[in-house]
């Protein structure tokens, strides 16, 4: 009887406990320069862009096209998709959306990066 409790301990802690190692997708090239897309009109007043981006497919890239997106709530913005090149390759690190309060001060070089300011990070995603 005690094995089973502690089986089904050891399986709910398995499942609750997130994890902790991440699956990092590599690609040997640099990703091709962003592209110019005209935006057009916005949908509403609190819609704002999403730039396109080029997103891993296999050992290339393929462009994924940028649209207008309303925050998903108040104080909301956007932080860009980019890639940071490492010893293994080009990275993307994936865009989302964020909090104006990000950190309460911390982090403040994301948070700068969000708002169009370029750090030289992104390796051929540029600000307009």
């Amino acid at each position: 009887m005690k094995l089973k409790w502690i089986c089904g301990l050891l399986l709910l802690t398995a499942i609750t406990v997130p994890s902790l190692a991440q699956i990092s997708i590599y690609i040997g090239s640099a990703p091709p320069p962003v592209r110019y897309e005209q935006r057009g009109y916005a949908p509403g007043p609190s819609y704002i862009w999403v730039e396109g981006y080029w997103a891993p497919q296999g050992h290339h890239y393929r462009w994924v096209a940028g649209r207008w997106e309303e925050p998903p709530y108040e104080g909301a913005y956007w932080s860009h998709p980019h890639y940071d090149h490492y010893q293994q390759g080009w990275q993307l690190h994936e865009g989302h959306w964020d909090h104006e309060d990000h950190g309460n001060g911390h982090g403040d070089d994301h948070h700068d990066e969000a708002h169009g300011h370029d750090h030289g990070d992104d390796h051929g995603d540029n600000h307009r």
